[in-house]
C-alpha cells in the first residue's frame, strides 16, 4: 500500500458517503456537459448563448471532470484525491456563487444551471468535510 493512501478498514466505514459524493459528481459532470451540448445546438441564438456561456460552460465542464477523477482517486483511498477534491469543490462552490449573483454577465437559464450545480457541489462540500471522511483521511 503507498503512504497516500487510507488504510482498507477505514475506507470501508465510509463506503455510503464514498459513493454519495462519487454520485452527486457523476451528476454534476453530467449537468456541465448537456449544458454544452445545449449551448452547441442553441449557439445561434445570442441571447441565450453569449462568449461567457462558451467560456463559463467550458471550464465548468473540465472542472467537473477533474472532480470526478479526484473523487474516484478518493473512492480508491487516495490521501492526495480527497485533498484534491476538498479544494476543487469548495473553490467551484464560491465561482457558482459568484456567477449567480453578477448581474447581467450570464443569461438566466445558466444562472438557474449554475444554481443547481452549486448544490450538488454543496452536498460534496458537506460530505468531504464532515467528521467521517475527514476522520478517515486524518493523518496516522
Amino acid at each position: 500500500m503507498k503512504p497516500s493512501n487510507i488504510s482498507e478498514e477505514r475506507l470501508e466505514h465510509s463506503q455510503t458517503a464514498l459513493r454519495s459524493v462519487k454520485l452527486l459528481v457523476s451528476c454534476y459532470l453530467a449537468i456541465s456537459v448537456l449544458t454544452l451540448v445545449f449551448a452547441i445546438f442553441m449557439r445561434n441564438n445570442v441571447a441565450l448563448v453569449t462568449p461567457a456561456v462558451w467560456i463559463r460552460g467550458s471550464i465548468v465542464a473540465a472542472s467537473a471532470l477533474l472532480t470526478l477523477i479526484f473523487a474516484l482517486q478518493m473512492a480508491r483511498g487516495s490521501s492526495r484525491g480527497y485533498l484534491r477534491l476538498r479544494i476543487v469543490s469548495a473553490i467551484m462552490l464560491v465561482a457558482i456563487i459568484v456567477i449567480i449573483v453578477l448581474p447581467g454577465v450570464f443569461p438566466f437559464w445558466m444562472k438557474i444551471e449554475q444554481g443547481v450545480c452549486g448544490l450538488l457541489l454543496l452536498g460534496v462540500v458537506v460530505i468531504v468535510n464532515g467528521k467521517g471522511l475527514r476522520s478517515a483521511f486524518a493523518a496516522r
